[in-house]
C-alpha cells in the first residue's frame, strides 16, 4: 500500500485538478460566508434577503451542502453580504508570478 499525499482533502477525492480547485474555492467561499453570518449574528432569515436567496437555500449553506451551490452563486452571495473577493493564480509550483 503506498501513501500518496495530497495538498488538500480536495485533491485526494477528486477526479481531475479542475473540479479539485473549484471545490477549493467553493469550500473557502462557504466557509468565509458562514463566518460572515456567525460573526455578526444575522439570522438565516437576514442572511437569505441580505444575500437575495431563500432560507432553504441560507440553511444548506451554514450545513456545508457544498454540491447545492456553483461558485457563480457563491460569489454572488458574498458580493451581495458586502464582502471583497481576491483572488490570486499560482503557477503549479505555488509562486505566484502574475500581478
Amino acid at each position: 500500500m503506498s501513501e500518496e499525499r495530497f495538498a488538500s482533502v480536495w485533491d485526494a477525492i477528486e477526479d481531475t485538478r479542475e473540479e479539485a480547485e473549484n471545490m477549493k474555492l467553493r469550500s473557502q467561499l462557504m466557509m468565509s460566508l458562514k463566518s460572515h453570518i456567525a460573526r455578526t449574528g444575522m439570522s438565516q432569515a437576514r442572511a437569505a434577503q441580505l444575500f437575495g436567496v431563500t432560507q432553504p437555500r441560507v440553511s444548506d449553506l451554514v450545513r456545508g451542502k457544498i454540491d447545492l451551490f456553483s461558485l457563480d452563486m457563491l460569489v454572488n452571495m458574498a458580493t451581495a453580504a458586502g464582502l471583497h473577493i481576491e483572488l490570486r493564480v499560482l503557477d503549479a509550483d505555488g509562486v505566484c508570478r502574475h500581478p
